[in-house]
């Protein structure tokens, strides 16, 4: 699309003495196929696939770390394949290499309940996980929309709907086995709530994006399932209004596990693609989490509130196909949204700011997209300050890519000036190289440049993202 295929020059090319030993260990579960590579080579980011050199299937942290000591003794890239639900082109071989599919690394290690912990490996997808845990009346919160592996989760510190209440994969994330440039296999964290232990190198490799080394285990906090879950949808006349009350029920201290914003684009999108009849008005949708009178208390706090602020209905959805059915919309966004364009391609921002200055961030993006005639629709996390606008582009049209990526560009230098975030949940990247400087400065760029020497020196690791060698 608008990002072109790397130059020739940056691809490292893949030694004949490499494949025959990864062939010789890793047999029919290794593939250079043209099919197998284009699969590996995409992810849902706006950029053209780029493809890596060959495919290994791993079945163990020490199969992992045999791949990549062999492809530290070449000085050759080393990329990690979950499901390859990234956004900012996480997962694309920038530099040719070899992509580790840990897809079939999808067991669980151990469940804990009486702790609240699980250990599992990074194959296991967030759905999965919680079909797993049901019949113990526990679940994982961190929801992103799509069925992301956890440890692709774990590697780009996702988040989702349910971060206003439950954090994110940074606050969920207690351990970790990783595989190391050197093909060495070292596990942080314990099954402790806490520690004060030594350097916290879980969190250095929590949201790395596989520039560090690879996660082969992950363990995580996990809750009960609340007693009672209530959900409810209401329309507003202004983005100011629908912000404005959320703002409002988080100061007042009202415990929301989810609330979800959607423009009036939005809604209309979501209207034709799951044959709704929202009203195509700003819209918030709540959910509530805790006892039964705990949750009627909440929904009627906050009704009380949206009513206050101009609120056009107030509907409650408690039987669980209907509640399934509204946020079944609401992950179906993104698609959704592509069917207003036919033909089109999206780029998808992700800025976050204090939630103080959310509206004035909105309204101003808004109006940056109507002046500039895109297609675009936002949803967002209202809860923690995080929005997304997806812009619709023509994919073989220069300008009308160089126009979206001018709003975002201009999106991302407000919401720094606001002292927030180019990116609250889906990562640098390749995409964000620039504004990572821009927002972190020049200085702490150059520090996560040293870390990035210090763990990884011959830069196999998923080259090119995050930062620049």
């Amino acid at each position: 699309m608008n990002h072109p295929a790397p130059p020739t020059a940056l691809r490292r090319a893949m030694p004949p003495e490499l494949l025959s030993s990864l062939r010789e260990y890793f047999g029919d579960r290794l593939s250079t196929t043209q099919a197998m590579r284009e699969h590996h080579g995409r992810d849902e980011s706006s950029y053209d696939p780029m493809l890596p050199d060959a495919v290994v299937f791993a079945h163990s942290s020490a199969e992992v770390a045999k791949a990549v000591a062999l492809c530290n003794h070449y000085h050759f890239p080393v990329i990690a394949y979950g499901t390859g639900t990234s956004l900012e082109g996480h997962i694309l071989a920038l530099q040719g290499g070899l992509s580790i599919d840990v897809s079939q690394m999808n067991q669980v290690v151990a469940l804990n309940a009486e702790d609240l912990t699980i250990t599992v490996q990074p194959g296991v997808t967030r759905k999965q996980l919680n079909l797993e845990i049901k019949d113990t009346g526990l679940f994982f919160p961190i929801d992103p929309g799509a069925d992301a592996s956890i440890g692709g989760m774990a590697a780009t510190r996702a988040s989702g709907t349910n971060a206003v209440r439950y954090g994110t994969m940074r606050e969920n994330v207690l351990g970790l086995t990783v595989v190391t440039a050197q093909g060495k296999i070292i596990k942080t964290g314990t099954r402790a709530k806490k520690s004060s232990a030594g350097y916290d190198l879980t969190r250095l490799f929590v949201g790395s994006e596989g520039t560090l080394g690879i996660i082969t285990e992950i363990t995580l906090k996990i809750y009960p399932q609340p007693e009672a879950i209530s959900a409810a949808v209401c329309s507003f006349t202004t983005i100011a209004d629908a912000v404005d009350t959320v703002i409002q029920a988080i100061q007042i201290g009202v415990p929301l596990a989810r609330v979800e914003f959607v423009d009036e684009n939005g809604v209309r999108a979501l209207n034709r693609h799951d044959k709704l009849t929202l009203p195509e008005k700003p819209l918030l949708l709540f959910e509530f989490h805790g006892s039964e009178q705990g949750v009627k208390e909440q929904a009627e706090l906050v009704q009380q509130i949206a009513d206050e602020h101009g609120a056009i209905g107030f509907e409650w959805a408690t039987r669980p196909e209907d509640r399934s059915r509204l946020w079944q919309a609401r992950h179906n966004a993104y698609f959704a949204l592509l069917q207003l364009r036919p033909g089109s391609r999206a780029i998808s921002t992700d800025c976050c700011v204090p939630i103080s200055r959310l509206t004035e961030c909105l309204l101003e993006t808004k109006a940056d997209c109507d002046r500039e005639n895109l297609i675009y629709g936002i949803v967002g996390h209202v809860g923690d300050g995080n929005f997304h606008v997806q812009m619709l582009v023509d994919p073989t049209d220069p300008t009308d890519v160089a126009r979206a990526e001018s709003v975002n560009e201009r999106m991302v230098h407000r919401a720094i000036a606001m002292d927030g975030t180019c990116t609250g949940e889906h990562g640098i990247g390749l995409h964000k190289l620039d504004f990572l400087v821009h927002e972190a400065g020049e200085e702490a760029v150059d520090l996560m440049r040293t870390i990035k020497h210090a763990l990884d020196p011959n830069n196999i690791f998923n080259p090119g993202k995050v930062i620049r060698w």
